[in-house]
């Protein structure tokens, strides 16, 4: 019985020892570590926060693009980019936005929330989205030069159908057809590799394009 209670009172000196020695680094962890799980609900917090207002906000933008109010679309959707630039929302608001603007009539407005998607989007396919249709605005607006220089990157396999096509036409504006017919004919090329959404409707209104160059 003495044996033990000798061993015990050294294993409790050993402790004491170490804990004299390894105590306040332990704790310190031990707080760190709760305040960053507190920290980490937090931060949860405040995303679920900001999707919630972004998401309402989007709904706004849905509803304005259904009748058609350009204004309110507009609205809601800078509210999104200005508050919210960091969720999927801003992206998407300024994608479905611009194109109300551009059915109204509103060029430069559509312009300017393509451009702020190209340039600050995070989503590669939403941006290639995006030149696509901002040349297509320059093109409406006859700023061949700028149209071009927006298609000029290489944009995803399942859109370069559509930016040869697009292309095409802005070279066919430029006066310029035989490199429209050569741009027409990579769209084709594009197409028939497969994975261009709406491949097919895309293929014939290619090949009137090029039947139409032909004379």
């Amino acid at each position: 019985m003495a044996v033990y209670d000798l061993e015990e009172q050294e294993q409790i000196s050993e402790l004491k020892a170490w804990w004299a020695q390894y105590g306040k680094f332990v704790t310190t962890l031990a707080v760190a570590a709760a305040l960053a799980s507190v920290g980490w609900q937090g931060f949860g917090w405040y995303q679920n926060k900001q999707a919630s207002e972004a998401g309402a906000l989007y709904f706004v933008v849905q509803q304005a693009a259904e009748r058609g109010d350009a204004q309110k679309a507009r609205e809601a959707a800078g509210q999104i980019i200005e508050k919210f630039s960091g969720t999927a929302y801003a992206e998407m608001a300024a994608l479905l936005s611009a194109g109300v603007q551009f059915s109204a009539g509103e060029g430069k407005n559509a312009r300017a929330q393509l451009e702020w998607l190209v340039e600050h989007g995070s989503d590669p396919a939403l941006r290639d989205i995006a030149r696509l249709r901002l040349a297509s605005v320059l093109l409406d607006e006859g700023a061949h030069a700028d149209a071009l220089a927006r298609l000029q990157a290489e944009p995803d396999a399942a859109l370069k159908g559509r930016f040869a096509d697009l292309r095409g036409d802005v070279l066919a504006a430029s006066g310029k057809p035989a490199e429209a017919r050569s741009a027409y004919q990579g769209a084709l090329d594009a197409i028939a590799q497969g994975g261009t959404e709406g491949g097919e409707t895309l293929r014939e209104v290619v090949r009137v394009k090029l039947q139409a160059l032909e004379g």
